[in-house]
């Protein structure tokens, strides 16, 4: 039995009927609303720029034409505000997926799009603290009296000590930390069932042993059982979810009176612990398991970031240099 739909559509079927069946494809896959909309309006701006230059149906499209777009939006040429490279490539992406699509379900013979490559952006080097304004951080956050102060306080030191993702470190069990002397660690969670020991400093085994002593039999109370196991509670005794854990540093970052307070967030004490390490004499791989990454080059970048940092004191500093 033959597709009715397929059959409206055919090879040579119109632009916007064959939008809309990705899209309804897009959605029984269970994109969010969101999300099908903002591939929705990447896509119709694709098809208005394809009916501006006479084609009318999937199949009339060729790779010159998908590359065409490309310029388009960059220079901004098909009369719509031009997109910066970031927006330009996931423009492209939703391009390309519209097009392994057609070609899949047999609406084009071929992938117009399957040579067209996004546009690469460059690698933003990571942004890492000084370590006095680390020190400051995680002074303000131990600030004033009772459980919470405490527990943001161990949050922080763990989070700095460790390089973790601030998922993992919301994640961790009571079982997952390690507490004894030389031995010290906590267990992460890496995602598909992998995981990863990383190495306690003694100031986050400290504000930890504070912090579960003190502070977390208090925040216990009344906890709902689900959440017994977990090691950072909020202040109803349930774990700590990821938001609450940003709205903890980025409170104590205005209370430090830290420039951008606003843009501090878990992912800098990440960086900052990455960069603090191999200033250190860390080695590059060292840190790249520490972190879990899994290609060391995505550790390398912390690398250059210090270099750059050294070129340009040598530059500001050396008579010669100048």
């Amino acid at each position: 039995m033959t597709d009715p739909d397929q059959d409206a559509l055919g090879r040579g079927g119109a632009l916007r009927p064959a939008l809309a069946r990705y899209v309804r494809h897009l959605a029984d896959r269970g994109l969010s609303d969101n999300t099908l909309l903002a591939y929705q309006r990447d896509l119709e701006r694709y098809v208005a720029f394809l009916e501006s230059i006479g084609r009318r149906a999937p199949d009339e499209i060729a790779g010159q034409d998908v590359e065409g777009f490309v310029d388009a939006v960059r220079s901004g040429s098909d009369g719509r505000r031009p997109l910066s490279e970031s927006s330009a490539a996931r423009l492209v992406a939703a391009v390309r997926g519209w097009h392994r699509f057609l070609a899949r379900d047999g609406i084009t013979v071929d992938d117009a799009a399957r040579e067209v490559r996004t546009p690469s952006l460059p690698r933003r080097l990571p942004k890492a603290m000084t370590v006095e304004d680390v020190d400051r951080l995680l002074d303000a956050a131990g600030h004033g009296e009772g459980p919470v102060p405490a527990r943001d306080r161990a949050l922080l030191e763990l989070l700095y000590s460790t390089g973790a993702r601030i998922s993992e470190v919301v994640g961790l069990d009571l079982v997952d930390v390690d507490r004894r002397a030389r031995h010290a660690a906590v267990r992460l969670a890496v995602g598909s069932g992998k995981q990863r020991m990383t190495p306690l400093g003694t100031k986050a085994l400290e504000a930890l042993d504070g912090y579960l002593s003190d502070a977390r039999p208090v925040l216990a109370t009344g906890a709902p059982d689900a959440d017994r196991v977990a090691l950072f509670l909020n202040s109803r005794g349930a774990r700590l979810s990821r938001q609450s854990a940003w709205a903890v540093l980025r409170a104590a970052a205005h209370r430090a009176g830290l420039p951008d307070a606003d843009g501090i967030s878990p992912h800098t004490l990440r960086h900052s612990f990455a960069t603090h390490m191999l200033a250190g004499g860390a080695d590059v791989r060292v840190v790249q398991e520490l972190l879990g990454h899994a290609s060391v080059s995505t550790t390398q970048l912390y690398a250059t970031a210090r270099d750059e940092a050294l070129r340009a004191a040598y530059a500001a500093a050396h008579p010669h240099a100048r």
